[in-house]
């Protein structure tokens, strides 16, 4: 079995790009998932945009946004990763290399663009397919990863 390309998705508030959460795939298909602490200053008046989160349950169970990008900087230095949502994965992950003035280590592709030969828009069908037939979460970050993860085995093995 050959190696998984990065796979990556950051769970976004309702606002502004909030990151909440993250997840990203290891070579060999395994998923890193953590909640994010909100730095102070990326908080407005209204917690509303936190989404299905509480603004203690990210402080208390999330990881510093400097830890992320140590742990990302440690998996994925200088590499293509793969979203399905380009622009707002990009405005979250900026977010967060902002705060902290570090230059970003790694550049963002849409997910398609791993599979030339589908057909307009069956990427994305295929996508929401799948999340139906596991049972899971559109937009959690982890649920992402995992449901391109599965659907990049399906269509490599078609291949095949």
């Amino acid at each position: 079995m050959s190696d998984f390309p990065g796979f990556i998705a950051v769970e976004t508030g309702e606002e502004d790009a909030l990151p909440l959460a993250i997840a990203w795939a290891l070579p060999d298909g395994q998923i890193k998932h953590t909640l994010i602490q909100p730095d102070d200053d990326w908080l407005g008046e209204e917690l509303a945009a936190l989404g299905d989160y509480s603004l203690d349950e990210l402080r208390t169970f999330g990881v510093s946004p400097l830890d992320v990008l140590k742990e990302l900087e440690g998996d994925h230095f200088s590499t293509t990763l793969y979203t399905t949502g380009i622009s707002d994965d990009e405005a979250a992950l900026s977010r967060i290399f902002d705060t902290f003035g570090v230059d970003p280590f790694v550049e963002l592709a849409p997910v398609a663009s791993l599979y030339p030969d589908l057909q307009p828009g069956e990427w994305e069908r295929a996508r929401n397919d799948l999340f139906g037939e596991l049972g899971l979460e559109p937009l959690r970050a982890d649920h992402e990863v995992q449901v391109m993860l599965y659907l990049h085995q399906r269509l490599i093995d078609s291949v095949s």
